[in-house]
C-alpha cells in the first residue's frame, strides 16, 4: 500500500512541476533504485539514515542480551541473525524496520524490567516472522516518498497548533494550491485519471490507518502465541498510565490517527479479546 501511494506521489509531483516528458523516466529510475536494498549491508544504512535508529552502546547491549536470547530461544530463531537497534521514541514498541533489524525504543529499554523487555522484543520479532525479509526491505524503501509527505503533514499540523498564525497561513496556502491543481486538472485533462491521482492524499491516510491497525494486531497476536500476552498487556497499561499523566500535565493531547498507528487502548482491547477467545 505504501508503495502504491509512493508511485502516485511521484507521478503527482512530475505532473505538478510540468515534467510530463520525463515522468516515466523518473518513475522507472525510482523503481530501479529499489535494487539497493537487496544488498545484505543495506539493513544498517536503512536503519541509521532512513529510520534514524542507532546501535546500542556496550551497556545497553548487555542489558538487552539476556532478554533477546530468551525471546529468540522461545521463538526458535537464531539470535545472531538479527541486529538490535535503538529507536529514540517514547512509545512502548518500536517501529517495524524490515529486513533483519529488531527495534526497541529508549522508553522500553530504560523503563521496563527484563521480563517485560522480552515482551517488547517479541513484538518486534513477530513482525519479521510473518513476512519475508527482502520483501519488507523493498517495501520500506519504496515507501520513502509517502513517509516524507506524511512527515511534512505532521510537522505542519504541529506548527499550526504551536504557532497558529504562521502554521494556519502555511496550511491555508498549501490547501489553496492543492485544490488549484485539482481544478486545473479537471479543466485541462480529458481523462479523470489525473484528478483522481491528485485526490489520493485525501483518502490514503484512511488506508494507512487500516493497514497499521491490521499489522499491529497481527504482531500482538503473535506475541500472545509466544506466551508474552500478559507481559505485553502490563507494558501497554503502564505506558498508557504514564502517557496520560504526562499529557494531562502538559495540556497536550494528540489524536492517535495523526501518528497513523492504532491507539494503545485499542491494542489492549484486542489482546484481551484474543486471550479470552483462546
Amino acid at each position: 500500500m505504501w508503495v502504491g501511494v509512493s508511485f502516485i506521489i511521484i507521478y503527482w509531483l512530475c505532473q505538478g512541476f510540468d515534467l510530463e516528458e520525463r515522468t516515466w523516466v523518473l518513475i522507472i529510475s525510482w523503481l530501479c533504485s529499489g535494487l539497493i536494498v537487496l544488498w545484505p549491508g543495506s539493513d544498517g544504512l536503512v536503519a541509521r539514515y532512513l529510520l534514524g535508529l542507532r546501535r546500542p552502546t556496550m551497556v545497553e547491549a548487555q542489558r538487552l542480551a539476556p532478554s533477546w536470547l530468551a525471546v529468540a530461544g522461545r521463538a526458535g530463531v537464531d539470535a545472531n541473525r538479527y541486529t538490535l537497534w535503538i529507536q529514540g521514541a517514547e512509545t512502548p514498541t518500536g517501529a517495524a524496520a524490515g529486513g533483519c533489524t529488531v527495534t526497541v525504543t529508549g522508553w522500553a529499554l530504560y523503563t521496563l524490567p527484563p521480563s517485560h523487555l522480552e515482551a517488547v522484543l517479541a513484538h518486534d520479532l513477530a513482525t519479521h516472522l510473518h513476512g519475508r525479509g527482502w520483501v519488507s526491505r523493498i517495501a520500506l524503501w519504496y515507501s520513502v516518498p509517502t513517509r516524507i509527505v506524511a512527515l511534512v503533514v505532521r510537522q505542519l499540523l504541529k506548527l499550526s497548533r504551536t504557532v497558529p498564525a504562521v502554521g494556519c497561513t502555511i496550511v491555508g496556502f498549501l490547501m489553496v494550491s492543492y485544490f488549484g491543481f485539482i481544478l486545473a486538472s479537471l479543466i485541462f485533462y480529458d481523462s479523470l485519471l489525473v484528478p483522481l491521482l491528485f485526490l489520493t492524499p485525501l483518502f490514503a491516510p484512511l488506508l494507512f490507518i487500516g493497514e497499521a491497525k491490521l499489522l499491529e494486531r497481527m504482531a500482538d497476536r503473535a506475541v500472545a502465541d509466544l506466551g508474552y500476552a500478559r507481559k505485553l498487556l502490563e507494558v501497554l497499561y503502564g505506558w498508557q498510565a504514564q502517557h496520560q499523566e504526562t499529557s494531562r500535565r502538559l495540556g497536550l493531547m494528540q489524536p492517535d490517527w495523526l501518528a497513523g498507528q492504532p491507539s494503545v487502548a485499542e491494542r489492549i482491547r484486542a489482546i484481551e479479546v484474543y486471550i479470552q477467545s483462546r
